[in-house]
């Protein structure tokens, strides 16, 4: 079974009565406090850190009605723009210019054009084969450290920044430098200074990335000299812009990715009788992965908004200037959606889940990424099937105060 239990000392309601939000998600499951506010009519709000209030959206069909709506901006200029944490608004606030995550229509669809085509099913279709054998090395490099590893971080972190620093033309090398900024940016607890210079120093790295492939004798075959070709000389997009862009795909091709691989294994050592089943059909994989997706939801706080204009929703009436939470973390645990939601369960049929959020914003790389979590699970098991937990599953430490929701380390032995 999974442990269950929350601090309650993170629950608190302000003077006002509403509840302070964020609220504290369990280790395998989103705050208790979602499933209490979805069972009451309309929609109900939550107080944030600075003292601002918001709608919370909790239910599936509402969530994304509010992210499949461009009246709803996600831009964090825009006034009442929800802030999740001083940290967080810190980095967004001083963020210039903007990743493409963050602009609204027709800003957003014309960057988000420019690089579809780098993530496209087809392109991700011929990766395949590379994908393939590089698993089956890192596997390899697993099995040579002799029975036991801390799974995070020499398989599940090593795999999507090998892929995205080949894609990117980035030196894998340096990965310990961007992945520590990374982590850095995404540190809701950290003083908000840290993800400002993490930022400016993320963009500096590859500031001086971007020079010398421009001043290279021939141009490499990389998704950031594609750009640089293609969009940056031409006019299309400045260089600061590129900068941005540059490191929204590395910071997103490897973050999220690396905490999905290590929260799906841990998923399947918690419940052997699926890992067996998973490893006894193979076909079972695809399902797997969309319920990984679905039960853990890592961008646990994807969602602020700010309404644009009168919107009724959930028989709520939204007013232009409102601030809105729609939490893909609670839709995704929403009975109405979901037959007992709170169950992981890889032969459930799941791919209506928002986990890459949904409408105009939802992920630029998800076939990149559900490509890569079927081939790991795909032979992991079949590779390693006495992999087993070398801690008790209570003595694990979960990423609670970050953006992107994940583990500390995997301790491991086979």
């Amino acid at each position: 079974m999974y442990p269950s239990s929350i601090d309650t000392s993170e629950r608190s309601v302000g003077e006002d009565g509403l509840p302070n939000f964020p609220m504290r998600r369990c280790p395998f499951a989103p705050p208790a406090e979602y499933a209490e506010i979805r069972k009451k009519p309309g929609l109900s709000k939550v107080r944030m850190p600075d003292g601002a209030w918001a709608w919370i959206v909790t239910r599936h069909n509402e969530v994304k009605q509010v992210l499949g709506d461009n009246r709803f901006s996600t831009v964090p200029s825009t006034p009442n723009y929800p802030m999740i944490a001083p940290a967080r608004a810190s980095l967004l606030r001083n963020e210039h210019p903007a990743t493409l995550i963050r602009m609204d229509p027709p800003e957003h669809t014309k960057h988000r054009r420019m690089f579809s085509r780098e993530f496209m099913v087809k392109t991700v279709e011929a990766m395949k084969p590379y994908l393939n054998d590089l698993v089956d090395r890192l596997l390899d490099e697993m099995e040579a450290k002799g029975g036991s590893c801390d799974f995070a971080e020499v398989f599940a972190l090593a795999l999507p920044t090998t892929v995205i620093s080949n894609m990117l033309g980035v030196p894998y090398e340096d990965q310990e430098y961007f992945h520590e900024r990374a982590l850095q940016k995404l540190d809701l607890k950290a003083d908000p200074e840290v993800p400002l210079r993490a930022g400016r120093e993320m963009r500096e790295y590859l500031d001086g990335l971007i020079t010398r492939k421009l001043e290279a004798a021939e141009p490499a075959d990389d998704l950031i000299t594609r750009m640089l070709h293609n969009y940056m000389l031409p006019g299309h997009i400045t260089r600061a812009e590129a900068l941005a862009t540059a490191e929204l795909l590395l910071m997103g091709g490897h973050e999220t990715t690396a905490n999905m691989i290590a929260l799906g294994c841990l998923s399947l050592l918690l419940h052997p009788d699926q890992k067996d089943a998973l490893v006894a059909d193979p076909s079972l994989v695809v399902g797997a992965v969309e319920e990984m997706l679905r039960f853990h939801t890592i961008v646990h706080y994807n969602g602020p908004r700010v309404a644009l204009e009168d919107v009724e929703v959930g028989g709520t009436l939204i007013r232009k200037g409102d601030g809105v939470l729609a939490l893909i973390s609670a839709a995704n645990r929403d009975p109405a959606a979901f037959d007992d939601p709170d169950r992981f369960d890889i032969r459930r049929k799941a791919l209506h889940h928002v986990a890459f959020s949904f409408g105009s914003h939802q992920c630029l790389g998800q076939a990149l990424a559900r490509a890569e979590l079927q081939i790991v699970f795909s032979k992991l098991f079949q590779r390693f099937p006495n992999l087993k937990l070398a801690v008790p599953v209570e003595e694990l430490e979960f990423r609670y105060d970050a953006f992107v929701y994940g583990i500390e380390k995997l301790p491991v032995t086979w």
